[in-house]
């Protein structure tokens, strides 16, 4: 898989035959958003807030506030049914695979598009590299598996999906614009808030201010997908 977007993915290569449609884990509704109409749409998620936005941005499609360890369908429901930095977040991720499995046709798609491995992220200069180890103990705190991306082949051969493609999304790591960045500092601010003393994250926002104003910044994190059929 390349780095097109989730929703051009589908888009482009999957939805042409199916006719029912989930993201389990769908937040606010940014994928469902981009995707046709023609299949039915359907998004679960846990959060109402995030429903309620999803709602507004993917008016199409219908809605379930509910968790991925339990759907709330009936075996064989749908064509497709796939997440998207969704499993790092589950308490179970195996168990939320063979959910999703259950709901999917006999001759569906199972698909997780993106799933981060924290533990061989790269970060230059070497200055940043604590950042890193910071941002990805917060992901720990938070309840998160910082590492589940390297996990995703094993995982769908556990819950028994045949996997017709597994590995590690292909791109470039564009410069994120300034507006974004400081929405994810705004984040990373937070998640370290209270653990960290506020200079050193003051002194790390500057080093990666400075070292993306010369072009020395380097962020990779590797990001897994694997998709099959059941």
């Amino acid at each position: 898989m390349d780095s097109r977007p989730a929703g051009l993915y589908l888009r482009q290569n999957k939805t042409g035959q199916a006719n029912r449609v989930l993201e389990v884990g769908c937040g606010t509704g940014a994928i469902l958003s981009e995707l046709p109409t023609h299949p039915s749409l359907h998004g679960l998620d846990l959060g109402p807030a995030a429903l309620a936005q999803s709602r507004i941005n993917a008016s199409a499609a219908t809605l379930t506030q509910g968790n991925a360890l339990h759907l709330p369908y009936q075996d064989n429901s749908f064509d497709i049914v796939y997440c998207h930095f969704l499993l790092l977040w589950t308490r179970d991720p195996l168990q939320a695979l063979f959910e999703m499995k259950r709901v999917t046709t006999t001759s569906g798609y199972v698909i997780a598009f993106a799933e981060p491995d924290y533990a061989h992220r790269i970060d230059q200069p070497s200055e940043l590299i604590q950042l890193g180890k910071w941002q990805t103990e917060a992901l720990k705190r938070q309840g998160a598996d910082p590492t589940i991306g390297a996990q995703l082949a094993k995982l769908f051969f556990q819950a028994g999906i045949n996997t017709n493609e597994a590995g590690t999304i292909q791109g470039v790591e564009n410069e994120a614009p300034r507006a974004e960045w400081e929405l994810e500092w705004a984040v990373i601010e937070s998640d370290l808030a209270g653990w960290v003393p506020d200079k050193d994250i003051q002194r790390m926002k500057l080093l990666d201010q400075t070292a993306r104003e010369q072009g020395t910044r380097v962020l990779h994190v590797p990001t897994y997908f694997a998709w099959g059929h059941t």
